[in-house]
């Protein structure tokens, strides 16, 4: 398939436009993928070459949100452990069965996620609550606990079968079980998510099936896009921003399930 360049020049700008979503929102697919589409490429092509694109994204997320990573590496390196393992699933997952096998699935993750990430503050501390009253400190406050493990194993599964919305999905949880600011929770949920991606990009790397010229374009466009996101959500209001984010999640959920049963 041909790129020409006045369609490379639309996947530069969709790049931009991923990376400044996918830094703030976890929505980076939500952009890339459907440009990606419309250039021409079959589904799972689109999928596969969106996958290695928004290795850009996260390199961006980490250029831009340094201030808000400084700390957290302690117990990001264990979740992106977890994340990574879980994308590597993923990935294999998408190569061994049917492109349309996850499809009715995916609705409901995203849908649920968003629900809970409107509803993360309220829940972290009736969760608090619980452990104050049994006189103990929750390890999912600080760290990383089981269940943390287990919830974010299963998006690292996602993120390297589909990806759309997995930052949706990640930052869900950790906002659920960390007490932090939403920038700092965001930019952990940003290298959470890139770690999964990243390993599911190199699985797909080696099938052919990669378009490389739409996918360095958008990946260029990414890295501009996510330093900028990353620098923006240090002054939005993170309640605002939380239900933006989990509003559009739930746009995404609407959208993907009428494809799903439609088809």
């Amino acid at each position: 398939m041909i790129i020409d360049a006045g369609e490379l020049a639309l996947l530069l700008l969709a790049g931009v436009g991923a990376g400044l979503v996918g830094a703030t929102a976890g929505l980076a697919s939500l952009v890339s993928y459907p440009a990606l589409l419309a250039a021409g490429m079959p589904p799972v092509v689109a999928n596969m070459t969106n996958t290695v694109a928004m290795l850009g994204t996260t390199a961006g997320a980490a250029a831009g949100a340094r201030p808000e990573l400084t700390g957290q590496w302690r117990r990001l390196l264990p979740l992106c452990l977890i994340t990574t393992a879980g994308g590597a699933c993923g990935g294999l997952v998408l190569l061994l069965t049917p492109a349309d096998a996850f499809t009715v699935v995916v609705p409901w993750l995203i849908g649920g996620a968003s629900l809970v990430l409107m509803a993360g503050p309220r829940l972290r501390r009736l969760a608090e609550g619980t452990e104050g009253s049994e006189g103990t400190e929750g390890s999912e406050r600080h760290g990383i606990g089981p269940g943390t493990g287990a919830a974010a194993f299963l998006v690292g599964v996602y993120g390297g079968y589909f990806g759309a919305a997995a930052g949706v999905l990640m930052l869900a949880l950790l906002t659920t079980v960390w007490t932090q600011s939403l920038a700092r929770t965001n930019a952990a949920k940003n290298i959470a998510t890139g770690t999964a991606n990243l390993v599911a990009a190199v699985v797909f790397s080696f099938t052919g099936r990669v378009l490389w010229p739409a996918a360095l374009a958008v990946c260029l466009g990414s890295v501009v896009g996510s330093w900028l996101g990353s620098v923006l959500v240090r002054y939005l209001p993170a309640t605002p921003l939380r239900i933006a984010i989990a509003l559009g999640g739930l746009a995404l959920a609407v959208a993907l399930a009428r494809e799903a049963f439609a088809g």
